[in-house]
């Protein structure tokens, strides 16, 4: 908070950055403490989805000479997305980009993801398309480096017209109205954690692609 307020060029590297942690328990699962860092003003978050794009956050902490930084890495191990397929990371300079779409034109509905949980909103868009749906998936690090873009820049990764919206993080859903809109759904948590391994806890929590389909499901009628 005093690098931020003092504008002061550092660099944070927070790591056990959700629910993953599994057999830690409650008390290691900063299940707020994610939301609680962007609410501070001047203070640059960054969650990258994986080891492409926590190259691209360093980088970006580097640029920012205007404020802390703060990067927020997991413990998981999550595997790197192919990107001859998806969206380049280095649309992680821009706060948030799409990472994949089923189909061209206008989709049906967007999901957004960060951190490890942008693995899972890939693989419930995936799942949708094949259901026949239209799907764009977002990968969102940065809220703040999002915020900072042209405002058409935004409509282009998150087009107004898309009203179903999920935003799929392991923490909690407060904040996320912004991006999903009062139409949109959040796949998140509603407390606190549990000490058991993480695939067992996102299958108890409803943080799965399961669930993300159900959710997309119920938003767009079907």
């Amino acid at each position: 908070r005093l690098a931020a307020l003092m504008g002061l060029r550092a660099i944070y590297v927070f790591t056990h950055d959700s629910i993953g942690l599994g057999e830690d328990g409650p008390t290691h699962q900063p299940i707020e403490h994610l939301m609680n860092l962007r609410a501070v003003p001047n203070l640059t978050v960054i969650r990258p989805a994986d080891a492409t794009e926590a190259a691209q956050a360093w980088r970006a902490a580097l640029l920012n000479t205007d404020g802390p930084t703060a990067l927020i890495l997991t413990r998981q191990k999550l595997p790197v997305l192919d990107r001859t397929e998806l969206g380049s990371a280095e649309g992680l300079q821009r706060g948030g980009y799409v990472l994949w779409q089923s189909a061209d034109g206008t989709p049906d509905a967007i999901l957004i993801g960060t951190g490890s949980e942008t693995h899972v909103a890939l693989e419930a868009g995936r799942q949708l398309a094949d259901e026949g749906f239209s799907i764009r998936v977002v990968s969102m690090p940065s809220w703040e480096l999002f915020d900072r873009q042209p405002a058409d820049y935004r409509e282009s990764v998150l087009p107004s017209a898309v009203r179903a919206r999920v935003a799929v993080e392991a923490g909690v859903k407060l904040g996320w109205e912004r991006y999903v809109g009062l139409d949109g759904a959040v796949v998140g948590m509603e407390g606190f954690g549990a000490s058991a391994p993480a695939d067992v806890l996102y299958q108890k929590f409803g943080i799965t692609a399961e669930d993300v389909v159900v959710t997309v499901r119920a938003l767009l009628g079907k």
